[in-house]
Protein backbone atom coordinates (compact mmCIF):
# COMPACT_ATOMS: atom_id res chain seq x y z
CA UNK A 1 0.00 0.00 0.00
CA UNK A 2 1.18 3.53 -0.72
CA UNK A 3 2.24 5.08 2.58
CA UNK A 4 0.94 8.34 4.01
CA UNK A 5 4.41 9.79 3.48
CA UNK A 6 4.38 8.82 -0.21
CA UNK A 7 0.86 10.18 -0.55
CA UNK A 8 2.01 13.45 1.01
CA UNK A 9 4.89 13.69 -1.46
CA UNK A 10 2.49 13.17 -4.35
CA UNK A 11 0.12 15.80 -3.00
CA UNK A 12 2.92 18.32 -2.62
CA UNK A 13 3.69 17.97 -6.32
CA UNK A 14 0.45 19.87 -7.08
CA UNK A 15 -0.21 21.00 -10.62
CA UNK A 16 2.91 19.50 -12.22
CA UNK A 17 1.93 16.07 -10.92
CA UNK A 18 -1.63 16.28 -12.23
CA UNK A 19 -0.30 17.46 -15.57
CA UNK A 20 2.01 14.44 -15.69
CA UNK A 21 -1.01 12.18 -15.44
CA UNK A 22 -2.87 13.94 -18.24
CA UNK A 23 -0.69 12.88 -21.16
CA UNK A 24 -2.62 12.01 -24.33
CA UNK A 25 -3.75 8.41 -24.67
CA UNK A 26 -6.36 6.11 -23.22
CA UNK A 27 -7.34 5.92 -19.57
CA UNK A 28 -5.63 2.59 -18.77
CA UNK A 29 -2.74 2.22 -16.35
CA UNK A 30 -1.11 -1.21 -16.11
CA UNK A 31 -4.15 -2.56 -17.95
CA UNK A 32 -6.67 -1.03 -15.50
CA UNK A 33 -9.07 1.60 -16.83
CA UNK A 34 -9.11 4.58 -14.46
CA UNK A 35 -11.52 7.48 -14.30
CA UNK A 36 -13.67 9.53 -11.95
CA UNK A 37 -17.31 10.07 -11.05
CA UNK A 38 -18.19 13.70 -11.73
CA UNK A 39 -20.24 13.62 -8.53
CA UNK A 40 -16.80 14.34 -7.07
CA UNK A 41 -17.23 17.90 -8.38
CA UNK A 42 -20.60 18.55 -6.71
CA UNK A 43 -19.12 21.46 -4.73
CA UNK A 44 -17.85 23.44 -7.70
CA UNK A 45 -19.32 26.93 -7.81
CA UNK A 46 -22.06 27.19 -10.38
CA UNK A 47 -24.58 29.66 -11.74
CA UNK A 48 -28.17 29.06 -10.54
CA UNK A 49 -30.35 27.65 -13.27
CA UNK A 50 -27.45 26.34 -15.36
CA UNK A 51 -25.40 23.16 -15.64
CA UNK A 52 -21.68 23.21 -14.86
CA UNK A 53 -20.43 20.93 -17.63
CA UNK A 54 -17.76 23.41 -18.77
CA UNK A 55 -16.42 23.71 -15.22
CA UNK A 56 -16.41 19.92 -14.83
CA UNK A 57 -14.44 19.48 -18.05
CA UNK A 58 -11.85 21.99 -16.85
CA UNK A 59 -11.63 20.21 -13.49
CA UNK A 60 -11.21 16.83 -15.18
CA UNK A 61 -8.45 18.15 -17.39
CA UNK A 62 -6.68 19.63 -14.37
CA UNK A 63 -6.92 16.32 -12.50
CA UNK A 64 -5.78 14.27 -15.50
CA UNK A 65 -9.01 12.28 -15.85
CA UNK A 66 -9.88 10.89 -19.28
CA UNK A 67 -12.91 8.68 -18.56
CA UNK A 68 -15.92 9.39 -16.38
CA UNK A 69 -19.18 8.35 -14.87
CA UNK A 70 -21.15 11.53 -15.55
CA UNK A 71 -23.49 12.57 -12.74
CA UNK A 72 -26.84 14.07 -13.69
CA UNK A 73 -26.22 16.66 -10.96
CA UNK A 74 -23.66 18.23 -13.30
CA UNK A 75 -25.91 18.27 -16.37
CA UNK A 76 -29.05 19.58 -14.67
CA UNK A 77 -29.73 23.09 -13.37
CA UNK A 78 -31.07 21.84 -10.04
CA UNK A 79 -28.09 20.81 -7.93
CA UNK A 80 -25.55 22.13 -5.43
CA UNK A 81 -25.66 25.92 -5.19
CA UNK A 82 -28.44 26.19 -7.76
CA UNK A 83 -32.20 26.20 -7.98
CA UNK A 84 -34.64 27.75 -5.50
CA UNK A 85 -33.21 28.21 -2.03
CA UNK A 86 -34.20 25.71 0.66
CA UNK A 87 -34.48 27.24 4.15
CA UNK A 88 -31.97 25.91 6.71
CA UNK A 89 -33.28 23.52 9.37
CA UNK A 90 -34.70 25.06 12.55
CA UNK A 91 -31.52 24.15 14.47
CA UNK A 92 -29.60 26.68 12.38
CA UNK A 93 -31.56 29.58 13.85
CA UNK A 94 -30.74 31.23 17.21
CA UNK A 95 -34.41 31.55 18.12
CA UNK A 96 -37.41 29.33 17.35
CA UNK A 97 -39.35 32.51 16.61
CA UNK A 98 -37.38 33.07 13.37
CA UNK A 99 -37.11 29.42 12.36
CA UNK A 100 -39.27 28.16 9.48
CA UNK A 101 -41.83 25.55 10.32
CA UNK A 102 -41.04 21.94 9.34
CA UNK A 103 -43.86 21.99 6.83
CA UNK A 104 -42.33 25.11 5.23
CA UNK A 105 -38.98 23.37 4.87
CA UNK A 106 -40.67 20.31 3.37
CA UNK A 107 -42.65 22.51 0.97
CA UNK A 108 -39.49 24.29 -0.19
CA UNK A 109 -37.70 20.99 -0.82
CA UNK A 110 -40.72 19.67 -2.72
CA UNK A 111 -40.75 22.81 -4.87
CA UNK A 112 -37.11 22.22 -5.81
CA UNK A 113 -37.86 18.60 -6.67
CA UNK A 114 -40.90 19.52 -8.76
CA UNK A 115 -38.89 22.16 -10.63
CA UNK A 116 -36.30 19.51 -11.48
CA UNK A 117 -38.99 17.16 -12.80
CA UNK A 118 -40.49 19.87 -14.98
CA UNK A 119 -37.05 20.70 -16.36
CA UNK A 120 -36.34 17.05 -17.18
CA UNK A 121 -39.64 16.56 -18.96
CA UNK A 122 -39.36 19.81 -20.94
CA UNK A 123 -35.71 19.50 -22.02
CA UNK A 124 -35.11 18.04 -25.52
CA UNK A 125 -32.63 15.22 -26.09
CA UNK A 126 -30.54 17.51 -28.29
CA UNK A 127 -29.29 19.25 -25.14
CA UNK A 128 -27.69 16.06 -23.86
CA UNK A 129 -26.35 15.30 -27.33
CA UNK A 130 -24.55 18.64 -27.15
CA UNK A 131 -23.18 17.81 -23.70
CA UNK A 132 -21.87 14.49 -24.96
CA UNK A 133 -20.19 16.29 -27.86
CA UNK A 134 -18.44 18.66 -25.44
CA UNK A 135 -16.85 15.79 -23.54
CA UNK A 136 -15.88 14.07 -26.77
CA UNK A 137 -14.23 17.25 -28.06
CA UNK A 138 -12.28 17.48 -24.78
CA UNK A 139 -10.99 13.90 -25.18
CA UNK A 140 -13.01 12.60 -22.22
CA UNK A 141 -14.85 9.30 -22.61
CA UNK A 142 -18.33 8.88 -21.11
CA UNK A 143 -18.67 5.39 -19.63
CA UNK A 144 -21.92 5.77 -17.68
CA UNK A 145 -24.58 8.29 -16.75
CA UNK A 146 -25.35 8.40 -13.02
CA UNK A 147 -28.78 9.27 -11.62
CA UNK A 148 -29.68 9.19 -7.92
CA UNK A 149 -33.13 7.69 -7.50
CA UNK A 150 -35.78 8.91 -5.08
CA UNK A 151 -39.34 7.75 -4.51
CA UNK A 152 -40.74 10.83 -6.25
CA UNK A 153 -39.63 9.69 -9.71
CA UNK A 154 -42.60 9.35 -12.04
CA UNK A 155 -42.62 6.82 -14.89
CA UNK A 156 -42.31 9.70 -17.37
CA UNK A 157 -39.30 11.03 -15.51
CA UNK A 158 -37.53 7.66 -15.50
CA UNK A 159 -38.21 7.37 -19.24
CA UNK A 160 -36.65 10.80 -19.80
CA UNK A 161 -33.46 9.94 -17.91
CA UNK A 162 -32.96 6.83 -20.05
CA UNK A 163 -33.39 8.98 -23.15
CA UNK A 164 -30.86 11.44 -21.75
CA UNK A 165 -28.32 8.63 -21.35
CA UNK A 166 -28.86 7.48 -24.93
CA UNK A 167 -28.48 11.06 -26.17
CA UNK A 168 -25.17 11.30 -24.31
CA UNK A 169 -24.03 8.21 -26.19
CA UNK A 170 -23.67 5.82 -23.23
CA UNK A 171 -25.08 2.32 -22.87
CA UNK A 172 -24.75 2.11 -19.08
CA UNK A 173 -26.71 3.98 -16.44
CA UNK A 174 -25.53 3.97 -12.83
CA UNK A 175 -28.38 4.29 -10.36
CA UNK A 176 -28.01 4.86 -6.63
CA UNK A 177 -31.29 3.21 -5.70
CA UNK A 178 -33.10 0.64 -3.57
CA UNK A 179 -34.54 -2.80 -4.25
CA UNK A 180 -37.99 -1.31 -4.77
CA UNK A 181 -36.49 1.31 -7.06
CA UNK A 182 -34.65 -1.39 -9.00
CA UNK A 183 -37.93 -3.17 -9.65
CA UNK A 184 -39.33 0.03 -11.15
CA UNK A 185 -36.23 0.50 -13.32
CA UNK A 186 -36.20 -3.04 -14.72
CA UNK A 187 -38.78 -2.60 -17.53
CA UNK A 188 -37.09 0.62 -18.68
CA UNK A 189 -33.70 -1.08 -18.82
CA UNK A 190 -35.21 -3.83 -20.96
CA UNK A 191 -37.11 -1.41 -23.21
CA UNK A 192 -34.03 0.68 -23.92
CA UNK A 193 -31.59 -2.28 -24.00
CA UNK A 194 -29.54 -0.39 -21.43
CA UNK A 195 -27.25 -1.80 -18.75
CA UNK A 196 -28.31 -0.54 -15.33
CA UNK A 197 -25.46 -0.57 -12.80
CA UNK A 198 -26.81 -0.53 -9.24
CA UNK A 199 -24.72 1.53 -6.80
CA UNK A 200 -24.55 0.07 -3.30
CA UNK A 201 -24.83 1.93 0.01
CA UNK A 202 -23.44 1.05 3.45
CA UNK A 203 -26.86 0.71 5.13
CA UNK A 204 -27.05 -3.05 5.63
CA UNK A 205 -29.82 -2.71 8.25
CA UNK A 206 -32.39 -1.45 5.76
CA UNK A 207 -34.07 -4.45 4.07
CA UNK A 208 -34.80 -2.27 1.03
CA UNK A 209 -31.20 -1.12 0.62
CA UNK A 210 -28.74 -2.51 -1.90
CA UNK A 211 -25.85 -2.94 0.53
CA UNK A 212 -25.13 -6.60 1.26
CA UNK A 213 -24.08 -9.58 -0.89
CA UNK A 214 -27.55 -11.05 -0.42
CA UNK A 215 -29.25 -7.84 -1.55
CA UNK A 216 -26.92 -7.80 -4.57
CA UNK A 217 -28.10 -11.28 -5.54
CA UNK A 218 -31.71 -10.21 -5.09
CA UNK A 219 -31.21 -7.10 -7.21
CA UNK A 220 -29.37 -8.87 -10.03
CA UNK A 221 -32.10 -11.48 -10.25
CA UNK A 222 -34.66 -8.77 -11.07
CA UNK A 223 -33.33 -8.13 -14.58
CA UNK A 224 -30.78 -9.57 -16.98
CA UNK A 225 -29.89 -5.93 -17.76
CA UNK A 226 -28.70 -5.30 -14.22
CA UNK A 227 -25.08 -5.21 -13.07
CA UNK A 228 -23.36 -3.87 -9.95
CA UNK A 229 -21.64 -0.53 -9.66
CA UNK A 230 -19.64 -1.74 -6.67
CA UNK A 231 -18.63 1.05 -4.29
CA UNK A 232 -15.79 -0.61 -2.35
CA UNK A 233 -15.76 2.22 0.21
CA UNK A 234 -19.40 1.65 1.11
CA UNK A 235 -18.87 -2.12 0.94
CA UNK A 236 -16.03 -1.87 3.46
CA UNK A 237 -18.00 0.48 5.73
CA UNK A 238 -20.72 -2.21 5.78
CA UNK A 239 -18.03 -4.67 7.03
CA UNK A 240 -17.82 -6.79 3.88
CA UNK A 241 -14.66 -8.00 2.12
CA UNK A 242 -14.27 -6.34 -1.28
CA UNK A 243 -11.44 -8.48 -2.65
CA UNK A 244 -13.17 -11.79 -1.96
CA UNK A 245 -16.46 -10.50 -3.33
CA UNK A 246 -14.88 -9.27 -6.57
CA UNK A 247 -13.02 -12.57 -7.01
CA UNK A 248 -16.28 -14.49 -6.79
CA UNK A 249 -18.64 -12.08 -8.57
CA UNK A 250 -16.61 -10.07 -11.08
CA UNK A 251 -18.79 -11.13 -14.02
CA UNK A 252 -21.73 -9.25 -12.46
CA UNK A 253 -19.81 -6.01 -11.90
CA UNK A 254 -20.12 -3.22 -14.45
CA UNK A 255 -17.61 -0.86 -12.83
CA UNK A 256 -16.11 -0.07 -9.45
CA UNK A 257 -16.27 3.08 -7.36
CA UNK A 258 -13.10 3.82 -5.38
CA UNK A 259 -13.15 5.74 -2.12
CA UNK A 260 -11.65 5.05 1.30
CA UNK A 261 -13.92 4.50 4.30
CA UNK A 262 -13.45 2.94 7.70
CA UNK A 263 -15.38 -0.07 8.88
CA UNK A 264 -18.52 -0.08 11.04
CA UNK A 265 -20.17 2.65 8.99
CA UNK A 266 -17.15 4.91 9.36
CA UNK A 267 -16.35 8.16 7.63
CA UNK A 268 -14.72 8.85 4.29
CA UNK A 269 -10.96 9.28 4.62
CA UNK A 270 -8.13 10.42 2.40
CA UNK A 271 -6.97 7.59 0.18
CA UNK A 272 -4.69 5.29 2.18
CA UNK A 273 -5.99 6.34 5.59
CA UNK A 274 -9.19 4.24 5.81
CA UNK A 275 -9.88 0.51 5.86
CA UNK A 276 -10.81 0.05 2.19
CA UNK A 277 -8.37 -2.31 0.43
CA UNK A 278 -7.84 0.01 -2.53
CA UNK A 279 -4.44 -1.33 -3.57
CA UNK A 280 -5.51 -4.96 -3.21
CA UNK A 281 -8.58 -4.38 -5.38
CA UNK A 282 -6.56 -2.60 -8.05
CA UNK A 283 -3.94 -5.34 -8.08
CA UNK A 284 -6.66 -7.99 -8.33
CA UNK A 285 -8.09 -6.28 -11.42
CA UNK A 286 -4.63 -5.79 -12.94
CA UNK A 287 -3.23 -9.25 -12.24
CA UNK A 288 -6.34 -11.06 -13.46
CA UNK A 289 -6.95 -8.70 -16.38
CA UNK A 290 -10.53 -8.16 -15.28
CA UNK A 291 -12.41 -5.85 -17.71
CA UNK A 292 -13.78 -3.69 -14.91
CA UNK A 293 -13.25 0.10 -15.11
CA UNK A 294 -12.46 1.91 -11.86
CA UNK A 295 -13.82 5.37 -11.02
CA UNK A 296 -12.65 7.64 -8.21
CA UNK A 297 -15.37 9.18 -6.05
CA UNK A 298 -14.03 12.06 -3.97
CA UNK A 299 -16.10 12.35 -0.78
CA UNK A 300 -13.70 13.02 2.09
CA UNK A 301 -13.17 16.54 3.43
CA UNK A 302 -10.08 17.70 1.59
CA UNK A 303 -8.01 20.83 2.05
CA UNK A 304 -7.84 21.64 -1.65
CA UNK A 305 -10.35 22.29 -4.41
CA UNK A 306 -12.32 19.31 -5.76
CA UNK A 307 -10.09 19.17 -8.84
CA UNK A 308 -6.97 19.23 -6.67
CA UNK A 309 -8.28 16.46 -4.44
CA UNK A 310 -9.37 14.31 -7.38
CA UNK A 311 -5.89 14.82 -8.83
CA UNK A 312 -4.38 13.57 -5.57
CA UNK A 313 -6.68 10.54 -5.59
CA UNK A 314 -5.75 9.77 -9.19
CA UNK A 315 -2.05 10.04 -8.35
CA UNK A 316 -2.51 7.69 -5.40
CA UNK A 317 -4.34 5.09 -7.49
CA UNK A 318 -1.78 5.22 -10.30
CA UNK A 319 1.10 4.90 -7.86
CA UNK A 320 -0.63 1.88 -6.30
CA UNK A 321 -0.68 0.22 -9.72
CA UNK A 322 2.96 0.99 -10.53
Amino acid sequence: MVSRRDFGKMALAGIPLSAAWSAPGDSAVSGVRLGADTYSFRDLLRTPGQDNVDGVIQALQFAGVREIELSSANTEPAGPNSGPAVPPPPSAYPSPITAPKPEEVAAAKLAVRNDLRRWRLATPATRHEAIGAKFQAAGINLFAYRVDYDEQFTAEEIEVTFNQAKALGVRTMAWLTTLSGARRLAPFAQKHAMTVALHNTANGKDPNAIATPQSFRTALAISRNFRLNLDIGNFTAANHEAVAFIQENHSGISHIQIKDRTRNGGANERFGEGDTPIKDVLNLIRDNQLPIPVFIEYEYLGLGTPQEEVGKCMAYVKAALA
